[in-house]
């Protein structure tokens, strides 16, 4: 679980960036932001809703999500079983490497896949707008724990 000393300033710092887009920063989604920066690495939409309890609306939960996320302040992480989960998002675009062992959700910076990406639309035809890549395997304390 996070700890406490990183609860504020990311709730601080995600309160500011809505603030600064225009946002209203009501009750609910003040409740929302302190659950989400109290809940383990990533969550569902569905341990959010629980966690918040019937206060917060189930459409509230998800159009904040889908707020959080708009504006790269939440990213979303494909487990391996094919959940949809959510997190702090790190800087920049990123993708995650998913430990199927224990769960945890790494950021993994500088994958350069843009320019094979660009080579490969062109030979196609194809106008990429964007990708989204997950990377499993075991992460090195389970790797270690294993041998």
């Amino acid at each position: 679980m996070s700890s406490q000393s990183t609860l504020a300033p990311r709730v601080h710092a995600a309160e500011q960036s809505l603030g600064a887009a225009g946002y209203r920063l009501t009750r609910p989604r003040r409740e929302l932001l302190r659950a989400i920066a109290a809940m383990p690495d990533h969550f569902t939409p569905d341990e959010l809703i629980h966690a918040v309890g019937p206060a917060v609306g189930r459409a509230t939960v998800f159009r904040t999500i889908r707020m959080l996320t708009e504006r790269d302040l939440l990213c979303r992480v494909r487990l391996e079983d094919g959940t949809l989960a959510y997190r702090w998002s790190g800087a920049g675009h990123h993708h995650h490497l998913v430990c199927v062992s224990c769960g945890r959700v790494d950021d993994l910076q500088g994958c350069d896949i843009d320019s094979d990406l660009a080579r490969l639309a062109a030979a196609s035809g194809f106008a990429v707008d964007g990708h989204w890549l997950e990377v499993y395997g075991r992460c090195a304390d389970c790797r270690a724990r294993e041998a």
